[in-house]
């Protein structure tokens, strides 16, 4: 890992860019920790200069409970070099909703899959190193989406102990293989309303979490209407299970 920026920002928050074998991320800790922190990853849907806002809001939550919190730019998003696989799977999806049509399973296979195959491997890899630093000792959490990806690093990382997944991205079937597996506690976010969501493939998915302690939380809106007090319920679940 290589340490290219930092900047100590209004409040208790240090903001670190690094690169991991290439790939770019952002890391925030807070800057007067007693000790060593637990971690959160930052899921998110791509591109974390346009998502930026949204990640600094939710490290600065992660600091006040005392955590650190990172997020990792996706393959194909950003600066990093075009999944033509993807970029394909994405312009078919994008007719079929233009035309009002189902998005095939076939289509979100061809969508998300390859983008597994290369995120979680990534992911392991940025866990590896940001618990190698001096600040951070875990244990380790995932927050955000995509939902898939959160699932999977779940399913295969015994060093996820608590996942809070935002519901709103497609989910393959291979996803729901996954969900069967876990035994982490979970946090769903929902929007009632999301125009970019199947919400009844997320009850689904929400239904095969082999979880014991499982939480769905559905608040009426849309894509971008998540109302403040859903993210104050998600800080207290991370409170409550990376202590």
């Amino acid at each position: 890992m290589h340490l290219t920026s930092e900047r100590r920002l209004d409040g208790d928050l240090l903001e670190q860019d690094f690169t991991l074998d290439g790939v770019p991320g952002i890391l925030w800790t807070p800057a007067e920790a007693a000790g060593p922190t637990p971690l959160i990853l930052l899921g998110h849907p791509g591109g974390t200069a346009s998502m930026y806002p949204r990640l600094l809001g939710r490290a600065r939550s992660a600091a006040a409970l005392g955590f650190s919190s990172a997020a990792l730019e996706l393959p194909g998003s950003g600066n990093r070099p075009r999944i033509p696989d993807i970029d394909a799977a994405r312009i078919d999806l994008q007719k079929a909703v233009r035309a009002g049509e189902p998005v095939t399973a076939s289509i979100v296979d061809r969508l998300v899959l390859p983008l597994l195959d290369q995120a979680i491997p990534e992911l392991q890899a940025a866990i590896d190193a940001l618990l190698a630093l001096p600040g951070i000792s875990g244990p380790v959490g995932y927050s955000g989406g995509v939902i898939a990806i959160g699932v999977r690093l779940a399913a295969v990382d015994p060093r996820i102990v608590a996942a809070g997944l935002f519901a709103g991205s497609f989910i393959p079937g291979a996803t729901y293989d996954d969900a069967r597996r876990l035994t982490i506690p979970i946090h769903v976010l929902l929007q009632w309303d999301d125009e970019f969501n199947d919400r009844q493939a997320a009850l689904d998915l929400f239904d095969a979490f082999g979880s014991g302690e499982k939480t769905l939380q559905a608040n009426l809106g849309g894509h971008r209407g998540v109302p403040a007090y859903a993210g104050a319920d998600a800080a207290l679940f991370f409170e409550r299970h990376l202590r």
